[in-house]
């Protein structure tokens, strides 16, 4: 089966939220936006995902919502998703604010013409977090796992793909560790008891990948998760395990080069039936460069397959 055109869509994670002024993105001109998306664009990229450590849409009044839809038109990219990051439904302490947020963004990406959004259940970086090389070899916040917790996920996400539903816009939700999302037998659990057509998964699977820890093997987590994915984020690490004393280490890498079996996992895919879109992601260095070598790399193999 011959793939062309897929839609690959970059990440905004590689640009901050504040302006090198110290103001925010979120309250600057359309004209700062249109120059960052520009710059995606110069890079190749015709599609882009909203990353909301970027810019929050979900909380842009409707003409500021309607002048960044103009932006983007500028800059001639299209919009394939916006992620929700950190921004869990079950947060112990901002649970009912995100639940609100991301009804919000919801809505918002139907006003762009955006019919998906990825959400997920993992919470903010702690301190300790944020003073590290790479955040997550620090431990973070973990997800209770007793029967109240679980049933208010559901409960949540259940309510958020029924508005998703009503708006033309699916849902994806973003596998993280150490939250109801954090493993592929979990993760395909919560789907399941979420029962919507318009709820999916988004396997990122590079977050379990990254842990220094012992994790489930690449392709069979992913394997369990591919009849139930509507997005896929995507991206490598490199990945060293010691036997002999325990030690684990990762580090980003792109994905031709890192320890992730792209290759396959493609082809696994599109046997499954998944079409995209895919969103490519890189942490350190030049992120957005890496990404487009990432998209460059998906689009080469699935004309392949």
């Amino acid at each position: 089966m011959l793939q062309s055109d897929p839609v690959i869509a970059a990440a905004l994670l590689p640009f901050p939220a504040r302006l090198p002024d110290g103001s925010s993105v979120q309250d600057a001109a359309p004209e700062q936006w249109l120059k960052t998306l520009g710059i995606v664009r110069t890079e190749g990229f015709t599609d882009v995902d909203l990353t909301d450590s970027w810019v929050r849409v979900g909380d842009l009044s409707e003409q500021r919502l309607t002048d960044f839809g103009s932006a983007l038109e500028q800059a001639e990219l299209r919009p394939a998703a916006i992620s929700v990051i950190r921004r869990s439904v079950i947060d112990p302490v901002s649970g009912d604010e995100n639940l609100r947020y991301s009804h919000a963004t919801i809505d918002a990406a139907a006003h762009l013409g955006i019919d998906l959004v990825s959400v997920g259940l993992h919470r903010p970086v702690t301190p300790e977090q944020a003073k590290a090389l790479w955040f997550w070899t620090v431990q973070g916040p973990v997800d209770s796992d007793d029967a109240d917790t679980w049933r208010l996920a559901v409960r949540r996400i259940q309510e958020l793909g029924r508005h998703a539903a009503e708006v033309g816009v699916r849902l994806s939700l973003e596998m993280y560790e150490d939250t109801l999302l954090g493993s592929a037998d979990s993760a395909v659990r919560l789907v399941e008891a979420v029962g919507s057509g318009a709820v999916g998964l988004n396997p990122d699977l590079g977050n379990l990948y990254r842990l220094h820890r012992p994790i489930e093997p690449f392709l069979d987590a992913l394997a369990k998760c591919l009849p139930f994915t509507n997005y896929w984020h995507v991206k490598s690490y490199s990945r060293d395990e010691d036997a002999a004393t325990g030690l684990i280490t990762t580090t980003p890498a792109p994905m031709e080069t890192g320890s992730m079996d792209y290759r396959t996992a493609l082809r696994m895919a599109v046997d499954a039936g998944f079409a995209g879109p895919y969103c490519v992601e890189h942490y350190g260095g030049d992120g957005l460069s890496v990404s487009a070598r990432n998209r460059d790399y998906i689009a080469r193999l699935l004309r392949q397959i």
